[in-house]
């Protein structure tokens, strides 16, 4: 991302009223994390599919603008809407993922807000969600509501790498402002380097929500730091005592990842989750498009077909990149009949 972006102007009167804690309480998800025991299903590229498909203007690629009008609110739930019907179509469980990807502190001065108007649009972000699954869960174990944790940067380039201590710091702001907002759990999405995930899982820890740590891999399969996917799961667990929940591989295309899953190992039962990029183009081909490459939705769900034959463990499925409600469809029905899936 390049060039400057303009600030955002909030509707600050259409803000979501605030729950009360006891009515969080009562809609908190029941039990262990459903994923742990079988598939779900979670939504594509958030930010990708309103800013391309949708032509819904997202400054500094931040989706959780969206919440501070009633206009942006109702085209997040034009965007949840249809996969939350997949998953009861399917009768399958579902991850809803909060737009706060870009909402960490260092993000309000870029998007023009105040620390307080952007901690208000990150529990906005959630409520929404929390209104959603009462809408369409006869169960709360049904459906997981997710706070988004992004990277401190960018999702491709590592950039400066803090260390553990002030990545858990920083990262501690948001994950407290999520976990008082009445989310399940946090996901880490789009982590470039083992300093910042384990920085993260450490946040989750201290806020006593389960997390799941989802890594971006290049087109060889490595982090953009160099690193093994294996080593950076080891990495994580060794520093935090195995605090997350799961790991997950995002970011990339199947092609990029699936001879690092090809064999069954301690470290790949870690994996559980993938959210793939439609595209098979590297990080850097990818950031100087103009127009989507969306791949191939059926290809791409016989892709993750071959991964769960191998690695049956996975039962997060998704999207990243160029991915929308198509290439979810695609997965899904790709993937009944594999054993763990509706």
């Amino acid at each position: 991302m390049t060039g400057p972006q303009p600030s955002v102007k909030l509707d600050l009167s259409l803000h979501l009223a605030a729950q009360d804690p006891s009515d969080r309480m009562e809609d908190k998800l029941k039990g262990p994390l459903p994923q742990l025991t079988r598939r779900v299903l979670t939504d594509g590229g958030l930010e990708t599919d309103l800013l391309f498909n949708r032509g819904i203007d997202l400054p500094w690629f931040a989706a959780v603008t969206l919440l501070g009008t009633a206009e942006g609110r109702a085209a997040l739930e034009t965007y949840y809407r249809p996969y939350l019907e997949l998953a009861r179509s399917l009768g399958t469980g579902f991850i809803l993922e909060s737009a706060t990807w870009r909402a960490s502190p260092d993000w309000a001065e870029p998007l023009g807000l105040q620390q307080s108007e952007l901690d208000q649009l990150n529990r906005a972000a959630v409520e929404l969600l929390r209104r959603l699954r009462t809408e369409f869960a006869t169960d709360t174990s049904e459906i997981v509501v997710s706070g988004c944790v992004g990277p401190r940067g960018d999702g491709y380039d590592p950039g400066r790498i803090m260390g553990v201590s002030e990545a858990a710091d920083y990262h501690g702001h948001q994950a407290l402002v999520l976990a008082s907002a009445g989310v399940d759990m946090l996901s880490a999405l789009t982590m470039t380097n083992i300093n910042e995930a384990t920085g993260v899982a450490l946040a989750a820890a201290e806020v006593g929500l389960p997390v799941a740590v989802s890594f971006t891999v290049e087109t060889d399969g490595r982090l953009p730091t160099g690193d093994s996917l294996m080593d950076a799961v080891a990495a994580v667990d060794e520093t935090t005592g195995g605090y997350p929940a799961y790991f997950m591989i995002n970011c990339a295309h199947p092609d990029h990842f699936a001879a690092v899953l090809s064999e069954s190992a301690a470290w790949t039962q870690r994996i559980r989750g993938l959210r793939a990029n439609a595209s098979r183009c590297s990080h850097q081909e990818l950031d100087a498009m103009t127009e989507l490459d969306e791949g191939d939705p059926a290809e791409l769900g016989q892709l993750y077909r071959k991964v769960l034959e191998r690695q049956p463990q996975i039962t997060v499925l998704g999207g990243c990149c160029g991915t929308d409600l198509r290439h979810v469809t695609a997965v899904a029905e790709a993937c009944r009949g594999v054993p763990g899936f509706a």
